[in-house]
């Protein structure tokens, strides 16, 4: 197993609420300048989980499952910053109370906190419950491995990757590795600790050529010569492991 210094990180109370739909207006625009009405952020999405495919549906950014927010500025900072992929998440509000699920990731620009939980428990959740969140995972640092940056990872989901060592170097499973130039928004973020960037979908032949036109929410990708570790930023011969959300 791989060593952390797992057992000096501080566990900590994060509250997101449940945040309702929201659109800037009535149409998006596709790449091929055709104006559409379809859902985007926000809301809970009952029909969409981790291992659904995110390519192929009639959404815009959807979010699936839970998507929390905290309207103060400073603690919607705490809790876009501090949450990791990984950590606990329990319902402390509403018909759903104590229901139990995990974060999933995070998007930028709208500052969510995305959850799974079980289907019967969205069932039971309103736009508005509280969920508490026990952040743990940031200033995750791998012993043997300092040139390694750890972010946005609860370190038990880290022990469950099945990271391989072989000498200096780390190997993990991936689905697909994604080349550089097909990253989009979301590039010259000033961090990588919250929010998200995009991979750009205009081209279905690059997507072809590099597997990504089955992706799936929560798949592990390789970025290619891409940096995250004071930001984001192209980086040639950095990598950066990522999980679609």
């Amino acid at each position: 197993m791989i060593k952390t210094n797992r057992d000096k990180l501080v566990e900590l109370s994060l509250v997101g609420v449940i945040h309702a739909p929201t659109l800037l207006g009535p149409y998006v625009i596709t790449h091929e300048g055709v104006p559409k009405v379809m859902p985007s952020v926000g809301g809970i999405v009952y029909n969409l989980a981790i291992g659904d495919s995110c390519m192929h549906m009639a959404g815009d950014h959807i979010e699936p499952g839970v998507s929390l927010y905290a309207e103060n500025k400073q603690e919607s900072q705490a809790l876009n910053t501090l949450a990791c992929v990984g950590n606990v998440a329990r319902v402390v509000s509403g018909d759903a109370k104590d229901a139990v699920g995990f974060v999933t990731g995070k998007h930028g620009g709208i500052e969510h906190v995305i959850c799974y939980f079980e289907k019967e428990d969205l069932e039971k959740m309103v736009p508005g419950d509280k969920i508490l969140i026990k952040s743990k995972g940031q200033g995750i640092t791998l012993n043997d491995f300092a040139d390694v940056h750890v972010q946005n990872l609860d370190p038990d989901l880290l022990e469950k990757l099945n990271i391989r060592e072989d000498g200096d170097t780390l190997h993990v499973g991936v689905k697909a590795i994604v080349p550089a130039h097909l990253m989009g928004s979301g590039l010259g973020a000033a961090s990588g600790y919250s929010g998200d960037y995009d991979i750009m979908t205009g081209d279905m032949q690059a997507l072809k050529e590099n597997g990504l036109e089955d992706l799936c929410f929560g798949d592990l990708v390789l970025l290619q010569d891409c940096d995250n570790t004071y930001g984001r930023q192209y980086l040639k011969g950095a990598a950066t492991l990522g999980i679609v959300v």
